[in-house]
């Protein structure tokens, strides 16, 4: 392998083209399903039409495309200058679900805006408040999003909330199929192909969809070849409850971030993150999601898919990843690619994600194991998760509350945990142990 080919384990340095390409796609692969998914979930929980979804995943493609090119080549103080890939995030699907049918996609919109740039600043801010966000409150924070996503996921898998045919055999199989492509794909593919088993699911159910008759490409028909995002499609609407719930989640996004750009720097780079990459990290998040919600789409953020693919694989040149977004941002400016994806039908969705959900559960429960088994940490994460979980399976419990605080937490459970683990981290004592041991 000559010395430019070895650039692909540097940050910096030139790498071939023919090189970087293969690379860069595979980035983009390993994340594809992921940053289109979110959008196909909340477009349906809002009733909004193919039409619709199309341009949502034109313009997610183009802003994620924009937001890692920031993350690799810093403007200003924001991106982080590590090889970060942005998409939208999955952290917001369950409050979106929920703030959508209520006020309208319309108030998604207005909140994402206002969110995203209290996130940016915030992340400008980074040195006077990430003392405060623990491992063990965002390894409590990641658990509970897993947990509140898993509902989500059946509910594609059994053809679409509300849908007529909900629950019926042919939704049932073809979510089983997509699900059992995707395990097997895992189990037996080689190296870094198992990064691509969510992918293959999804194309093997799409191709079984077709073939029983599942699949509407009547909106085909309609879609242009080529053309440009719209510019605010959607008027944004400042509902005060919305604006709340969805800033509490960009603060668990947040530390999801900050644990993303540690990681990165650490398994990637083999040294510890720098406070300027993590707040430049924050800052890009917060400011592309604002910019995100004026084309009509949901938040950016960094994926740990592709974290977990720099891991495996330790190609973190910032050349190879901007090879892929290239060719991603141009996917974008085809609408007809994203009118066919919008025909994906939700059982296919399901098979897909039910998996990937489960396994944001349990990397919230190795974050857990990371963090150490104290007597301290176990109170924070046994607390947080018992309220946040349990109170919103009984939202009724939040009835005496005024209407903004229960809009706000009655049915957001990663809303509650965040907010119970936080106050945990600042109220116990520190030496729990040598206190229970002086007690004895």
């Amino acid at each position: 392998m000559n010395s430019k080919v070895e650039n692909i384990y540097q940050l910096e340095g030139r790498v071939p083209v023919s090189k970087a390409i293969p690379f860069g796609l595979q980035h983009i692969l390993a994340m594809f399903v992921a940053n289109i998914a979110p959008i196909i979930i909340v477009a349906g929980a809002c009733g909004l039409s193919s039409k619709d979804m199309a341009m949502l995943i034109q313009s997610a493609m183009i802003i994620a495309g924009i937001g890692t090119i920031i993350q690799l080549y810093p403007v200003w103080r924001l991106g982080s200058g590590l090889p970060i890939v942005m998409g939208i995030s999955f952290t917001f699907v369950s409050i979106f679900c929920y703030i959508g049918p209520a006020y309208g996609y319309e108030a998604i919109i207005g909140a994402v805006l206002i969110g995203g740039l209290a996130e940016g600043i915030l992340g400008l801010l980074a040195k006077y408040w990430t003392r405060f966000i623990t491992p063990v409150v965002a390894a409590s924070v990641v658990t509970a999003i897993g947990f509140s996503l898993l509902s989500v996921g059946a509910a594609s898998f059994g053809g679409g909330s509300g849908s007529a045919d909900f629950g019926s055999a042919k939704n049932l199989i073809l979510g089983g199929i997509t699900l059992a492509c995707c395990i097997g794909f895992n189990i037996f593919a080689k190296s870094f192909w198992k990064q691509l088993s969510v992918l293959f699911g999804l194309v093997v159910g799409y191709v079984v969809a077709a073939a029983m008759g599942m699949v509407d490409f009547s909106a085909l028909s309609d879609a242009s070849v080529i053309a440009l995002p719209k510019l605010m499609p959607f008027k944004p609407v400042f509902h005060p409850g919305a604006i709340v719930s969805v800033f509490l989640i960009f603060l668990v996004s947040a530390t999801e971030t900050i644990g993303d750009t540690s990681a990165l720097a650490s398994s990637g780079l083999g040294r510890d993150v720098k406070a300027k990459e993590t707040a430049g990290s924050i800052a890009c998040d917060g400011f592309i999601s604002s910019l995100s919600a004026v084309f009509g789409c949901l938040p950016i953020t960094s994926f740990s898919q592709n974290v977990g693919l720099v891991a495996m694989t330790k190609v973190v040149n910032r050349f190879t990843l901007l090879m892929g977004v290239i060719i991603m941002i141009l996917a974008g400016l085809f609408p007809i690619f994203g009118t066919l994806l919008a025909t994906l039908p939700d059982a296919v969705l399901g098979g897909c994600t039910i998996m990937m959900f489960g396994t944001i559960v349990v990397s919230g429960i190795q974050m857990i194991s990371r963090c150490g088994y104290s007597q301290r940490n176990i109170s924070i994460v046994a607390l947080s998760l018992s309220v946040g979980i349990g109170f919103t399976q009984v939202p009724e419990i939040f009835s005496i509350f005024p209407q903004i605080v229960q809009n706000v937490f009655a049915e957001n459970c990663v809303a509650v945990v965040f907010l119970v683990a936080i106050i945990c981290n600042l109220i116990l004592p520190k030496d729990m142990e040598s206190k229970s041991e002086k007690a004895d």
